[in-house]
């Protein structure tokens, strides 16, 4: 049942370059948290948390969070380590790698507790972020397969998510998931979903609500990046990336040479001109690009233009209209909450080298990094279907298999096996008599072989079909398999919505991932059995 995801190519060239030791440099001064090293240890947090943790204990309450006071003051104290994750705030939880980020963030913060050491773990939840696209949608496993509901087009492009309401298409999804997915069982879920997937509530607090009741007592503390406390927690941090913009250019120009010298491809590609900020505009987030040595303008809009007074303006009297983009976002974060330990998905962290210059550069003490867990969900029941249908889980991940090739193994190479003998030891004797009969007959005499061979092997193909369809029922087993391990082509967490685990198994389900889930082993795809 194990699974080398570094082995088997799922992870990118980057990352593993991280694992196995040969490119750490890459994220200097950043820290890899490498498997099996020593605990991270606290940092002087860069900013004073006391009103940050009061005002995560009040949203938090409010989200139903049952220990949120008793964290809030946790976060509060400077000896605490924070320890960081995110996501945006996807319909129904988003992929269930959500929510596994989160369990991971939390068991890192009771291993760093249990060894002495004061720690706390926060969930971001990246409101400011405008891609309705993927926060709109959820897959759950139908009883016909993977089906995914979605909330219909974007009603307002560039609109951050944490503005938006859920609206009433949100009721027209929990309908058709009902019919989609029968039982007395998914359809108490549903209902208790719609009280925290109602068209009044927005994605952000959506999002919060269901992962707190999931996780209970031993939730992160939600953190909507859009609190007025955040923002203005933010804004000098935001400003120094204004004031010191072309070193940050240049940093970052240099950083992405040494990462392409190194034989790796650019996460994020570089765009001249355009900052690390975003500006909300008539409520529409838009890149802040630079103009000349004191001028801006907001992309898509050419007849906003402002200057860098203007900007600084706005940040010291509006700061919760600018937000930091992707290659900004995680030093922001972590000069407000002095993180001692950031946990990240394979694509954050293939772009974090990106990143990592921007800490010296603003006089930010980085943090260590650590590859999230990947989790793979199978019952008891699939779990011996799997281990007795003669496929191994990389087979089934592997999206190449075929299932005819794999159901029919060797299937007609007992009579086969000598037709292709006989075809060899037939052309050869053909040869000899037919170049000395003409010698221009050699490209017509190998060219005959090769045909024979292919109509042998097509012939071959069709033997296995047919032998791989006379047994129904495997084929249905390994199909079934193939669809729970890879719905939809991609693996299991990164397809399945968060809510689906839970309207099938129940508050167990949270209990298992909590309980089964190693967050200190990322290259292996762990298995949780509910």
């Amino acid at each position: 049942m194990a699974l080398d995801l570094l082995k088997n190519g799922l992870l990118p060239p980057l990352v593993g370059a991280l694992l196995d030791g040969s490119e750490v440099g890459l994220l200097s001064p950043v820290r890899f948290q490498a498997p099996g090293s020593p605990l991270p240890s606290a940092l002087q947090p860069a900013a004073d948390r006391r009103e940050l943790g009061a005002a995560l204990t009040t949203a938090n309450e409010e989200y139903g969070h049952p220990a949120a006071r008793e964290v809030g003051r946790k976060l509060a104290a400077p000896e605490t380590l924070v320890v960081i994750t995110g996501q945006q705030p996807g319909l129904f939880g988003g992929p269930l790698y959500s929510l596994s980020k989160a369990v991971a963030a939390v068991r890192w913060a009771e291993r760093l507790e249990q060894a002495g050491q004061p720690a706390v773990a926060l969930f971001w939840i990246a409101t400011e972020d405008h891609d309705f696209k993927e926060s709109s949608r959820a897959t759950f496993f139908a009883h016909d397969g993977p089906r995914t509901f979605d909330l219909g087009e974007d009603p307002a492009p560039l609109r951050p998510m944490g503005l938006r309401s859920l609206g009433k298409e949100v009721e027209r999804v929990l309908v058709e998931l009902r019919e989609a997915i029968p039982g007395e069982n998914f359809s108490a879920w549903i209902d208790q979903m719609g009280q925290w997937y109602r068209p009044e509530n927005d994605f952000g607090t959506a999002f919060a609500e269901l992962l707190v009741h999931l996780l209970g007592t031993r939730a992160p503390l939600m953190v909507d990046s859009l609190l007025p406390e955040l923002k203005r927690a933010e804004a000098p941090w935001m400003r120094r990336l204004v004031e010191r913009r072309a070193d940050v250019a240049e940093a970052a120009s240099q950083r992405d040479r040494v990462i392409e010298a190194a034989g790796f491809p650019l996460q994020v590609r570089p765009q001249p001109g355009a900052s690390p900020l975003f500006l909300l505009h008539d409520g529409e987030r838009r890149r802040i690009e630079w103009q000349g040595e004191e001028g801006l303008r907001l992309r898509g809009t050419p007849v906003v233009e402002r200057d860098v007074a203007w900007l600084m303006e706005t940040l010291e009297q509006e700061p919760e209209v600018v937000s930091a983009g992707v290659l900004a976002r995680s030093v922001v974060q972590d000069a407000v909450f002095g993180t001692g330990l950031q946990v990240l998905g394979p694509g954050e962290m293939a772009y974090l080298p990106q990143v990592a210059p921007l800490y010296s550069l603003l006089e930010i003490e980085p943090p260590a990094i650590a590859l999230r867990p990947q989790a793979l969900v199978i019952e008891g029941h699939l779990a011996k279907k799997l281990e007795g249908s003669g496929a191994t889980l990389a087979q089934l991940v592997d999206p190449s298999l075929e299932m005819d090739d794999h159901l029919a193994g060797s299937a007609g190479e007992e009579f086969l096996g000598p037709a292709r003998a006989q075809l060899e030891t037939l052309l050869t004797g053909l040869e000899a008599p037919a170049l000395e009969l003409d010698a221009g007959l050699a490209g017509p005499w190998r060219k005959t072989g090769e045909q024979m061979k292919r109509a042998l092997d097509a012939f071959g193909g069709k033997v296995k079909g047919a032998s791989a369809r006379r047994d129904q029922m495997a084929r249905q087993r390994l199909e079934t398999l193939r669809n729970t391990i890879r719905p939809l082509g991609q693996l299991q967490e990164r397809v399945i919505a968060t809510a689906h685990y839970p309207g099938k198994y129940g508050r167990e389900f949270s209990e298992a991932l909590l309980d089964q889930l190693d967050e200190q082993d990322p290259i292996t795809l762990q298995v949780i059995r509910p």
